[in-house]
């Protein structure tokens, strides 16, 4: 394959890469994927979990596009647990334990079986350019592949480093591979801004030597809920995880050993993620917390190790096995892998385009914790967006750019290259404006038919969605046209809490109460049975169906005042603004705004808007020296 042309070629076949590689296939252009080591594509490298709080949606919206995270956790998970439940339906959020090297073995044979798409192992060394513009890539073997279209999703692995307590540090960037330095080192080279940041993992526990007596079990949820919207494969045999502390006599061994961690001994300068602490920040920033919860989650169904979530550490060894030895379960608990730091490479994001292409680099694109996120599930998002923009690129096509109200992915993309990041980018609810549009049921029917379009879908995945949202529809529909009569439903009513009905009552007013789940509301009926007028459709609406009809129903409301107010923003802030604009020589703007808006070089109106330190006056005058420009 030596010297052979593609049209795209992603660097790294970790989550990103993975993502990236198979939109560009999907829609149609001959790619290549160079990855230092093929048996370990989409490694679970931290915790074996995919999917939370947001990040169940997102996997959702990449399944929704055609991706692949989404249909291998369904191959692999071996406990399904749904989040949120004690709240409101529009938040809930879907989260797998995944077999560890199962995940990455079928991620395998995903991408070997996928058309257009070939897979090389090596070490990519540096890009090779024609004139400004990227133009392939070499190897460390010799091999050399040509492309006018490049996504790097190198991870951690940019002159990434091991650190394990004050005095242990391994070039790698993840345990047993090596670090990717040359590239790096070639990417500044040319100019890019490069700065550091820093991840951990915890340490992991053989099962066999926990006394499970003494910690608390946690099954998943007893139904069979599916990520992809695609595939209904056979459920893996499910395993429990556990709940235990870190009390007071681990917290007195992190204090007394502070000064011989990586982090607080000095070793490690950079940045981690604030939400995701190590147990030294923990104890450190929450003095007054009497103990801090530990989840111990099975790797796999043939493997008794156990990760230990939320004891991320680079405390050394010797001091780990003291910590395990006082939590509740573990005092004789043997440690099969100690817990490390990771400080690695990553680019600020305000250097890329909206496309996630370099705004220096023309030609090449950049996904994953090389742009400063971190999680399995924010990689895969940026992975797919980069693989669709670089292959449309290379079709001499319009690009697909997500908004802030069509997805989590346009949230995540839009944050990065408008705001930047001053440490490791963490996707929450909390960061889209239009979450009540942005749910985990509706994922399909936001962006499936964008998939269509974009020519992510087989034939086969096209009339599934249209059987998908054809039958959504009619689910919804039949809520309207049903009804309950008061025998069938009242002692149901009543045991939520809400007030009878003497009356025959509309399946949809009944299900607009916040204490109706309407899935058991259709139990109770029959679907259509017993007193209720319109049947149910052919076939019967399955319960994920009921479910997104519900919260349709619930929300409907406040779903019309966002859906008004994001076309409301949308039309403001539909602005173009030139790539040439000479922001630093508008004198009517702010000194801020003006440094600002240079380094980021917003595309519209809107995004000039998020970006920290432009204010409502300096928008106006934007306003004023963009239609002057105009004429």
């Amino acid at each position: 394959m030596t010297g052979m042309s593609y049209d795209v070629i992603v660097i790294g076949g970790g989550h990103a890469g993975c993502e990236a590689a198979v939109a560009a296939a999907r829609v149609g252009v001959r790619t290549l994927l160079v990855t230092s080591y093929l048996a370990r594509v989409a490694q679970l490298s931290c915790n074996p979990a995919i999917g939370g709080v947001a990040k169940g949606t997102v996997v959702r919206e990449v399944d929704a596009l055609g991706g692949m995270m989404g249909r291998v956790t369904d191959r692999t998970s071996v406990q399904f647990r749904m989040l949120n439940r004690s709240k409101g339906p529009a938040v809930w959020a879907p989260r797998s334990q995944c077999d560890r090297l199962l995940y990455s073995r079928t991620m395998r044979e995903r991408l070997e079986g996928l058309p257009g798409l070939d897979l090389f192992q090596s070490t990519v060394l540096a890009l090779r350019f024609k004139g400004d513009e990227v133009a392939g890539v070499v190897c460390r073997d010799g091999s050399e592949f040509r492309s006018r279209r490049v996504v790097l999703t190198a991870g951690t692995f940019l002159r990434g480093g091991i650190h394990i307590g004050g005095g242990v540090r391994e070039a790698a960037g993840r345990a047993g591979d090596p670090p990717a330095v040359e590239l790096s080192q070639q990417l500044e080279a040319l100019g890019l801004e490069i700065t550091r940041f820093k991840t951990g993992t915890p340490p992991r526990v053989d099962g066999r030597t926990v006394d499970f007596r003494r910690v608390e079990r946690q099954d998943g949820d007893p139904e069979e809920f599916r990520f992809s919207f695609w595939e209904t494969g056979e459920r893996l045999p499910q395993r429990p995880c556990w709940i235990t502390w870190v009390g007071e006599e681990s917290k007195e061994i992190i204090r007394a050993n502070l000064e011989r961690s990586a982090l607080y001994g000095g070793a490690i300068s950079a940045r981690g993620p604030r939400y995701c602490p190590s147990i030294e920040d923990k104890v450190v920033r929450f003095p007054e917390a009497r103990r801090h919860q530990i989840f111990l989650e099975p790797e796999g169904l043939d493997t008794h190790e156990l990760y230990v979530n939320g004891l991320s550490t680079s405390l050394p060894s010797d001091v780990q096995r003291r910590v395990l030895a006082a939590v509740p379960g573990l005092e004789t608990a043997r440690m099969t892998q100690p817990g490390y730091a990771i400080e690695y490479d990553y680019f600020p994001p305000h250097q890329l385009r909206p496309t996630l292409e370099s705004k220096a680099l023309p030609g090449l694109f950049m996904a994953g914790q090389v742009n400063g996120t971190t999680g399995y599930e924010e990689a895969a998002a940026q992975g797919i967006a980069a693989g669709i923009n670089a292959a449309r690129s290379a079709q001499g096509r319009e690009p697909w750019v997500p908004g802030r109200d069509e997805a989590y992915i346009g949230v995540l993309i839009d944050d990065l290259v408008t705001r930047g990041v001053d440490e490791p980018y963490r996707l929450f609810t909390s960061r889209a404006e239009f979450r009540l549009l942005l749910r985990q049921d509706n994922a399909l029917r936001r962006l499936g038919p964008r998939a269509a379009e974009l020519g992510l879908l087989s034939d086969e995945e096209r009339r599934l969605l249209e059987r998908r949202l054809e039958s959504e529809a009619a689910a919804l529909a039949w809520t309207g046209e049903a009804s309950a009569a008061p025998e069938d439903v009242n002692d149901y009513l009543e045991s939520r809490g809400t007030r009878p009905i003497d009356q025959a009552t509309s399946v949809a007013d009944l299900a607009r109460r916040p204490e109706v789940s309407l899935v058991e509301l259709a139990r109770r009926i029959g679907v259509g049975g017993n007193g209720a007028p319109a049947p149910a459709p052919a076939p019967a609406p399955t319960p994920e169906e009921l479910a997104a009809a519900e919260m349709e129903l619930k929300y409907a409301g406040y779903i019309r005042k966002e859906r008004r107010r994001a076309e409301r923003l949308r039309k403001q802030g539909a602005l173009r603004l030139s790539p040439e604009l000479p922001y630093l020589e508008l004198d009517s703007l702010s000194t801020e705004a003006r440094q600002k808006l240079d380094r980021i070089r917003p595309t519209t109106l809107a995004q000039a808007a998020r970006i920290p330190g432009v204010g409502p006056s300096d928008l106006q005058n934007l306003m004023m020296e963009v239609r002057k420009r105009q004429g």
